[in-house]
């Protein structure tokens, strides 16, 4: 049998690879971070982008990445996957689509002691064991640490990596269980996280968005949240967008199996 000419096999290359390419939505994901995403799909993100994959007409292939320092380096800067899903709108780094919700930190209390916190401006947050998320080392990164500090409320203030212990499913749980096992009497944690992880305690949780919403001209406590992709991906970046508009009210859903708490405009 004839074999085929290096050129004839070059052009079947090109002519076959926009086609597999076209056949999946790349996503990076992390593989233990609910209620995010997880490697078993049960995550409200893998649910999003199934969905948005299904309306484009592909399927979702995942390159998975624990979501620590240089996780968008690894994956998406490397070429390995094509789409970050649940980054903030504000991120210069990458090119993100039109929001799909906003999210914003919340206060999370015992409901039995009847705390109800809403506010930075609460006189008890001076007293009482109030746990903060922070992302380094110190305080410096987390707007609620920083909110807190700018009203002297320090001593009685506990860090919680909001990586968790990766070692454990469901690392970000921590600081909610920290609240029904007495650790803490209120915790700050970014809306998304409290709203999953505070169903599933075997104690009932209130929770309550914190107020003001903008702390100073600079300290937001609400973020609009998009995919990230590179910055030359534009056509997909279009076509992403047109799928989440297509499907807005199923996105929504979504975000309500899960107990995101919203914030978005009217």
């Amino acid at each position: 049998m004839r074999r085929p000419s290096l050129p004839t096999l070059l052009v079947a290359c090109l002519l076959a690879s926009p086609t597999t390419a076209a056949e999946t939505l790349r996503v990076c994901a992390d593989p233990n971070n609910l209620p995010y995403s997880n490697d078993r799909g049960e995550g409200f993100e893998n649910r999003i982008m199934e969905l948005l994959a299904h309306d484009m007409g592909i399927k979702v292939g995942y390159t998975w990445w624990a979501q620590r320092r240089g996780f968008i380096r690894n994956t998406l800067k490397a070429g390995l996957c094509d789409v970050i899903a649940g980054v903030p709108s504000t991120m210069e780094m990458l090119a993100v689509t039109r929001p799909y919700y906003r999210s914003t930190y919340v206060f999370v209390t015992a409901t039995d002691r009847g705390l109800d916190i809403r506010s930075f401006d609460d006189p008890r947050l001076r007293s009482l064991k109030v746990g903060v998320q922070m992302i380094g080392d110190d305080f410096s990164n987390a707007p609620p640490a920083h909110a807190l500090s700018r009203r002297g409320i320090v001593t009685n203030v506990r860090g919680y990596l909001v990586y968790g212990d990766y070692t454990k499913p469901n690392p970000t749980a921590r600081i909610v269980e920290a609240v029904v096992n007495g650790e803490l009497d209120v915790a700050v944690v970014w809306g998304p996280q409290a709203g999953y992880f505070a169903a599933r305690q075997p104690a009932p949780l209130t929770i309550m968005p914190v107020t003001p919403g903008v702390d100073s001209p600079t300290l937001p406590m609400m973020f609009d949240i998009s995919m990230g992709l590179r910055k030359e991906d534009v056509t997909l970046r279009r076509r992403l967008e047109d799928a989440v508009e297509r499907n807005r009210a199923a996105i929504d859903r979504i975000l309500a199996d899960y107990g995101v708490p919203r914030t978005d405009p009217p």
